[in-house]
């Protein structure tokens, strides 16, 4: 059943399997980032989290673009160059930091399905993703800083963790985009398929992500990112920690019996 978040056609959410599908669609603007499109999405993304019956989640956009970044149609409009909220200390101090999406921490998997551009706004809200696939005529770019600001969705911090310093540095630097090639060297993106499979692809990967136990990926996807900012050996011990929880649940009991007996396991994330 297709469903929609935020204002009418703007964003498309749909659950299949248990896995729910969040579309940009505006492909007459390349799905650039309005109101209603961020608040769309930060809907879905909400509804993925809340849910117990969605284990995973997919990104993506309608027509030849993934997204194009922020509407800067709809930003000049309302003179805002993208600067910090208020113009004083204590307004900058309590504003949220960059758009929601950009602190937003998903506990599920999120794949993003990258058909075209994927640049600015987009590329940030696609850094959000743990899975990241592309068609060969997908571009990928922060070109904030030709248009005299930069990113504010968590590019500069987010970009030098997910790929090579020197690749990202590039990018942020001249605003220059990268073709899918470039982006699947530099692991960027983990896959390059032609545009007719992409979402067949995507569905794939979350599918198979949604039959595993929902627990065990909860816990894994939680200690691979803490392990990143965590000396090694108190990662070693976290994950330790992890692991002994997730021993004590009933799907990892399910797993070896369902083995034992030759059949497919049922988990249940209990």
């Amino acid at each position: 059943m297709a469903e929609e978040t935020g204002e009418p056609q703007q964003v498309l959410f749909e659950v299949t399997d248990r896995v729910a599908t969040i579309t940009l669609n505006r492909p007459e603007s390349l799905n650039a980032i309005n109101g209603a499109v961020g608040r769309g999405v930060m809907e879905g993304l909400q509804r993925i989290e809340d849910d117990d019956e969605i284990r995973a989640g997919i990104l993506t956009g309608a027509g030849r673009a993934f997204c194009a970044g922020a509407d800067l149609k709809e930003r000049a409009r309302s003179g805002s160059g993208g600067g910090a909220a208020g113009s004083s200390v204590s307004g900058f101090l309590n504003q949220v930091p960059g758009n929601a999406f950009a602190t937003f921490r998903s506990t599920k998997p999120l794949i993003a399905a990258i058909n075209g551009h994927c640049l600015a706004g987009g590329l940030e809200l696609a850094l959000i993703c743990d899975v990241r696939i592309a068609t060969p005529a997908s571009s990928f770019g922060l070109p904030e800083i030709v248009r005299g600001f930069f990113p504010g969705a968590g590019g500069p911090q987010k970009l030098p963790r997910a790929i090579p310093q020197a690749l990202a540095m590039e990018m942020l630097l001249t605003g220059d985009p990268i073709d899918a090639e470039a982006a699947l060297r530099g692991g960027l993106i983990s896959r390059v398929v032609p545009g007719d499979e992409l979402m067949a692809t995507a569905g794939q990967i979350a599918g198979r992500i949604a039959g595993h136990a929902p627990l065990a990926v909860k816990a894994v996807k939680e200690l691979a990112y803490a392990a990143q900012d965590i000396p090694l050996d108190r990662a070693m011990r976290f994950g330790s920690a992890l692991r002994w929880i997730i021993g004590e649940t009933d799907d990892a009991k399910e797993g070896p019996r369902a083995f034992a007996e030759k059949r497919d396991p049922e988990y249940r994330g209990e």
